[in-house]
């Protein structure tokens, strides 16, 4: 363990960038593929589509933003879906822009902790790229999320925090992801172990926070420099980093270069030269003017996120404001003989406690492992079925003042097909770089605040503070 000044220690310190001169320079619309919702918490008032026709992509483009999001929810697929939903997005988005005129470039938003179906993603939008014409000439990997503790190092990334000191993130439970896992936590080698060594290490470029903060024109040549899809991997510890970045790739680009970004959450925020926005108050939180009116007094909590920080968060609302629960207990969602009536009683006594006050609804009881790949898979989707059904009860009966959800998954399926959100604008985060409110545009809770809240950000006490300003 670590702390950031022993991280860095000897490094300079850059030139301040301001990221209104990177947004001046930008000539084209990033196109992000969001693998789960919670991309968008570095992020303010950019539009977000559930879905990926031509027609909603079209909308988007035709907003003028700098950047639009697509919610793929690609981390909960297989491979061979993630990359089914990767082609149809380039597909459409290529389609879109035709339509739109307008200039995109691609990214593929995935974790901070590197979990996701990385080289399978920004492969597949190459491939794409290429087969319209496009020359592809590097992958760009930038994982970093200072906000959340996520920051890389010397090529190697790291997890922690100020208080408890940072750790290669190889080291931490994320690397143990059942279906993303990993051992690697210097970037070159994590590529080598995540191609199975159709990369060597030795062939991953490494952009060091001493080149990146004194030498901008050797930062360039380095991009200039790359050929047929070569990984850069950059290092970064604060928003700055990403600014020097966000401009050396502009000047690339604007030589003739074209990448595809793998990154986290802030990359965008800096790509496109937006400041971090202040966390919203409890008067920008409110639901818009058109939500549907109701009698709730509070919001909706729904949790499905199961890393240790998410119970711990939830443990501190529930001690603070006394805000009850309703458990959705998973044996009994996967025993048809009592899967109905159960659902129906969770939504019913959520939405009953809605009258007075907030509620949290989340999974529980024994957990339940099917014999194969194939069985468990089928129990996920079958208890995802009943939390979307369990919201959308919810939702007809006592439209919420505000939803929650905990967790990339969760926060995907809620959206989507618990409050049928097809169009969104995200108007920024509830914690500073962190957890983010969307506006959905259509659905039956239209103008009712949707936060994104990922498992695994914040501290112990992050949920009841967000909580707090949504009750204003």
């Amino acid at each position: 363990m670590k702390t950031l000044d022993e991280l860095t220690a000897g490094l300079p310190a850059g030139p301040v960038v301001d990221p209104a001169d990177v947004a001046a320079a930008l000539n084209r619309t990033l196109v992000v593929l969001d693998d789960d919702p919670t991309g968008t918490q570095s992020v303010a008032d950019l539009p977000v589509v559930t879905g990926w026709s031509v027609e909603d992509l079209t909308w988007a483009l035709s907003t003028g933003a700098p950047a639009v999001y697509v919610m793929t929810n690609s981390r909960s697929l297989d491979p061979a879906d993630a990359e089914r939903v990767n082609v149809e997005v380039v597909t459409n988005a290529l389609a879109a822009a035709g339509r739109a005129g307008a200039r995109i470039a691609f990214v593929s938003r995935s974790d901070s902790t590197l979990r996701g179906h990385y080289p399978l993603e920004p492969t597949t939008i190459a491939d794409l790229l290429e087969r319209a014409g496009t020359r592809v000439d590097g992958i760009i990997l930038s994982p970093a999320f200072p906000d959340a503790g996520r920051v890389t190092v010397h090529g190697t990334h790291y997890a922690g925090g100020p208080a408890a000191g940072f750790v290669p993130v190889g080291r931490t439970e994320f690397a143990g992801d059942k279906t993303f896992g990993y051992s690697a936590s210097f970037l070159p080698a994590w590529v080598e172990e995540k191609t199975a060594g159709a990369v060597s290490a030795a062939d991953v470029a490494v952009i060091d926070l001493a080149t990146l903060r004194t030498d901008e024109d050797a930062v360039v040549a380095a991009l200039s420099a790359a050929r047929d899809r070569a990984p850069i991997a950059v290092d970064c510890v604060e928003e700055n980093d990403l600014l020097l970045l966000a401009r050396a790739l502009q000047r690339a680009e604007d030589a003739g270069a074209t990448f595809v970004y793998r990154v986290g959450p802030p990359f965008v925020r800096a790509r496109i030269g937006q400041a971090p926005r202040a966390p919203l108050s409890a008067a920008e939180a409110r639901p818009a003017d058109f939500a549907p009116d109701s009698d709730a007094a509070g919001g909706l909590i729904v949790v499905g996120s199961h890393v240790g920080l998410t119970g711990r968060q939830v443990d501190a609302l529930r001690a603070a404001t006394a805000t009850p629960e309703v458990v959705l207990d998973v044996p009994t969602v996967l025993d048809p003989a009592r899967r109905d009536a159960h659902v129906l009683a969770v939504a019913e006594r959520a939405a009953g406690a809605l009258r007075s006050g907030n509620v949290v609804v989340r999974r529980g009881g024994a957990f339940v492992a099917g014999r194969d790949a194939e069985e468990s898979l089928d129990f996920a989707r079958r208890v995802s079925a009943a939390v979307v059904e369990v919201v959308q009860r919810i939702v007809a009966a006592r439209c919420p003042r505000f939803v929650i959800a905990k967790g990339g998954i969760t926060s995907s399926d809620v959206a989507g097909r618990g409050l049928g959100i097809n169009r969104a604008l995200v108007r920024g985060p509830m914690l500073p770089g962190i957890v983010s409110l969307w506006e959905p545009q259509d659905g039956p809770a239209a103008g009712v605040p949707y936060i994104v809240f990922a498992g695994n950000v914040g501290d112990d006490d992050s949920l009841a503070r967000v909580v707090a300003t949504l009750n204003g």
